[in-house]
């Protein structure tokens, strides 16, 4: 049995991506000999957005901010237009817009959030540049707002509603779950609505970014612990927490 297997044997952990999302790192998880427990913290609604689409051929750039965004837009274009550059915040984005065939994308090269792509040289001089940013409803306002001051024209396409969970028929009682994988604010703040906040707080919260982990302790979690943006960064930082002598697995 490797390393990684034996820090994660026999541990109980919380996987609440949305459910579109969260199939690579239940694998990971398991593979690593943990039994990963799916739970979106965030439930994804589509929205007919094909009308807002066939008008991308109007813009400069279209920028995607989360790879359930392309998911959700690709199957509503009908061409995408040639011309048109494509900006996305993080690897994990680019990768779903390479996979519909969407290759020379703006990628931020450390970091996936609004302040990394928005220091990539491509988007300093937008000044009169009509910019598409293509999301899920609401969501944070630093990227169009940055981007407007910059001088460009923004308009957001509203790509899927994100909607909060049912609670679950079995809640998890405190000491069941060694830890708890959370990706965005929302979906922390979703959470501790239908879970047992106590529960939560308990349990070691594995975040992707420091301002999760603000959130986090804002609801007064116990232990929080910052990981990487991506999947397979997630699962190093949980075999490095596990891999302890003194954090041996419940029995």
């Amino acid at each position: 049995m490797s390393s990684a297997a034996k820090a994660l044997a026999g541990r109980e952990i919380l996987v609440t991506r949305p459910r579109e999302q969260a199939a690579r790192l239940a694998r990971l998880i398991e593979d690593a000999g943990g039994h990963a427990q799916l739970f979106p913290a965030i439930v994804i609604e589509d929205v007919a957005a094909a009308a807002a689409l066939a008008r991308l051929h109007q813009f400069d750039f279209a920028v995607f901010v989360s790879p359930t965004a392309v998911a959700k837009a690709m199957p509503q274009v009908g061409s995408w237009p040639r011309a048109l550059r494509v900006a996305a915040v993080g690897a994990g984005t680019r990768r779903e817009l390479e996979q519909h065939g969407i290759g020379d994308v703006i990628t931020p090269r450390s970091g996936a959030d609004s302040e990394a792509l928005l220091a990539m040289p491509e988007l300093a001089n937008v000044a009169g540049r009509r910019i598409a940013i293509l999301r899920g409803d609401g969501g944070r306002a630093l990227l169009g707002d940055t981007l407007l001051e910059r001088g460009a024209q923004v308009e957001y396409i509203t790509c899927y509603r994100r909607l909060a969970p049912k609670p679950p028929s079995r809640p998890w009682p405190v000491g069941e779950l060694a830890a708890i994988t959370v990706s965005s604010s929302q979906g922390l703040d979703n959470l501790f609505a239908v879970l047992d906040p106590a529960m939560l707080r308990a349990t070691p919260l594995f975040v992707p970014h420091p301002r999760i982990a603000e959130r986090a302790r804002m609801h007064a979690a116990r232990e929080v612990v910052l990981a990487g943006h991506s999947d397979r960064e997630m699962l190093e930082r949980l075999v490095a927490y596990f891999r302890s002598d003194d954090r041996n697995p419940r029995d």
